[in-house]
C-alpha cells in the first residue's frame, strides 16, 4: 500500500513538471465551417544549431584573405608579383570589401605608382615603395606621391568587390591582382616584410 502511494505520488509530481514544459511545436486554429480560413504566423529564429530551441546566433561569416602578398625585384628593377591571389567566400550569404588600406612597414614608405623608370633616379636604400591593387573585376587603385606610411586604397565597395555565397563557386571569389615599384637596395634581402594590405570584409546587405 506504501509503495502504491508512493507511485502515485511520483506520477502526479512528474504530471506538474511536464505541465510546466514548454515544446516547440505548431500550435493550432480550429476552423468550424466550410469555407472559413485561418492564418499561421511564419517565425523565424536564427540559433547555432538550427533547432527550433537553440541559442540564438547570426548566420557565421567565414572569408578567406591573403596572408601575404609576395613581391620580387630584379638588379633591374622589374618586379614580379604573384599571380594565383584571391578572397574566397566560405559564408552562407554574400559578402563584399568594404575597404583597402596598405600600411607601410619596416622603414618603408608610400610613394605613387607608376612605371619602374619614376623611381631609378632615387637614392639607393631609400625604401619607397609604390603600389597597385585590383580587385576581381574592378578598377586598378594606386598608391599616389607623399610619401606617407599609410594610403586607403579602397573606402567603399565598388565593381569587383562582391562575393556570393557558399556553393555558387562561380562567383564566391574575387581575385587579387597587385603590382609594385621600389627604390633600389644595396643588399639582397628575402621576405622582408615592406607593408600590410588591410581588409576589411562586410555583409552584402
Amino acid at each position: 500500500m506504501k509503495n502504491c502511494k508512493k507511485l502515485i505520488a511520483l506520477c502526479l509530481a512528474l504530471a506538474t513538471i511536464f505541465s510546466f514544459t514548454v515544446f516547440a511545436s505548431a500550435a493550432g486554429t480550429d476552423i468550424s465551417a466550410s469555407g472559413d480560413s485561418a492564418s499561421a504566423a511564419v517565425n523565424l529564429s536564427s540559433t547555432v544549431d538550427g533547432s527550433l530551441d537553440g541559442d540564438p546566433a547570426p548566420t557565421a561569416m567565414s572569408v578567406t584573405v591573403p596572408t601575404v602578398l609576395p613581391i620580387a625585384v630584379g638588379t633591374d628593377g622589374t618586379v614580379t608579383t604573384a599571380t594565383d591571389a584571391k578572397i574566397v567566400n566560405n559564408s552562407y550569404g554574400a559578402v563584399r570589401v568594404a575597404s583597402v588600406t596598405l600600411e607601410a612597414a619596416g622603414g618603408w614608405r608610400l610613394t605613387a605608382f607608376g612605371n619602374k623608370s619614376s623611381l631609378a633616379g632615387e637614392k639607393v636604400d631609400s625604401n619607397k615603395l609604390g603600389f597597385s591593387i585590383t580587385l576581381g573585376s574592378g578598377a586598378a587603385k594606386n598608391t599616389i606621391a607623399g610619401s606617407s606610411t599609410s594610403q586607403q586604397l579602397l573606402s567603399a565597395p565598388e565593381t569587383g568587390c562582391y562575393m556570393s555565397g557558399e556553393g555558387d563557386a562561380a562567383r564566391n571569389s574575387v581575385s587579387v591582382k597587385y603590382d609594385a615599384i621600389v627604390t633600389p637596395v644595396s643588399k639582397a634581402v628575402t621576405n622582408t616584410g615592406i607593408a600590410a594590405v588591410l581588409f576589411v570584409v562586410e555583409w552584402d546587405i
